[in-house]
């Protein structure tokens, strides 16, 4: 049972994670490969702030989600200059440099030894202990996150973040301010993204930079793309289904001397299925609505 409890709440920290990268990625039209940096810095802030300052949750979970919007304002307002693939390979450097950063700040991060100790979170006075406590306040934030971005897509600013991803020629032409509309987009989707982070580092209670990697970055914007690029409720489906399914394929039998590879052709053969099953995600009728 704890098991389980434990997967259903990596399947909340990825749910929040592809949700929020689907607010740029999806609905924006800007692929970025940077995501697990804001979902480090989420993650280092509330280490920092609650192993040497004692600082509560609620009071790192702001911080954390201003200091991931502040370093996603810097890079958009550089890499939204670029167009399309040179946008990408412009958060791809981003990731390499906040992932080196982790590494290598022994003075801030400790490096490679990463943070230890990082305290379990306390909420008016009651701690957050359980398994079952700690998921049903994912469960919460994860919906929260949900209704916030579903808002924000179904807004007059969704219908302008969804019309520049189509034609951005033909948005310009009728006065939207693309640059300010992408721009607001890639830094609400790396603040949502920091909220798993200080998740994460609680839960776990301790951190390193490998689990911040460009390989991170790629895994979510997979959960996107199979989910639909514009379903929230797809990229639910999507991050349950690439979370799960190598814990699932771990109690299938297979030879002993193979089975940690076999389980790898077997997951990428799966996945090469899905993508031809639903070439347009989980949520494609509903890509329109959701």
């Amino acid at each position: 049972m704890e098991y389980l409890l434990h997967l259903l709440i990596l399947v909340g920290v990825y749910v929040m994670l592809s949700q929020s990268l689907a607010l740029s990625a999806g609905f924006g039209g800007m692929i970025s490969l940077a995501h697990a940096g804001f979902y480090g810095v989420g993650a280092y802030t509330a280490a920092l702030l609650a192993v040497r300052c004692g600082a509560p949750f609620l009071v790192a979970l702001p911080m954390a989600m201003v200091l991931s919007g502040m370093l996603a304002l810097g890079v958009a307002a550089i890499a939204l200059r670029t167009v399309d693939d040179y946008f990408v390979i412009c958060t791809l450097g981003i990731q390499v440099v906040v992932f080196s950063l982790m590494n290598n700040w022994m003075g801030l991060t400790r490096g490679p030894l990463g943070i230890p100790g990082i305290p379990g979170i306390r909420l008016f006075g009651m701690a957050v202990e359980s398994k079952v406590a700690f998921l049903l306040l994912v469960a919460v934030l994860a919906a929260l996150i949900f209704v916030a971005i579903r808002k924000l897509t179904t807004s007059s600013f969704g219908r302008t973040l969804r019309a520049l991803s189509e034609d951005e020629i033909f948005a310009k032409s009728l006065g939207k301010n693309v640059y300010l509309t992408k721009l607001t987009a890639f830094t609400l989707g790396a603040m949502f993204a920091a909220v798993p982070g200080v998740l994460y580092a609680h839960y776990i209670s301790y951190i390193d930079p490998t689990s911040f990697t460009l390989d991170e970055s790629i895994f979510i914007l997979s959960i996107v793309i199979l989910g639909g690029m514009r379903n929230l409720w797809g990229s639910v489906l999507a991050a349950a289904f690439l979370v799960l399914l190598p814990e699932t394929l771990r109690f299938v039998g297979m030879p002993g001397a193979v089975a940690a590879n076999l389980r790898q052709v077997v997951y990428g053969g799966i996945l090469v299925l899905m993508m031809f099953r639903y070439s347009r995600g989980f949520g494609a009728e509903r890509r329109q609505t959701c």
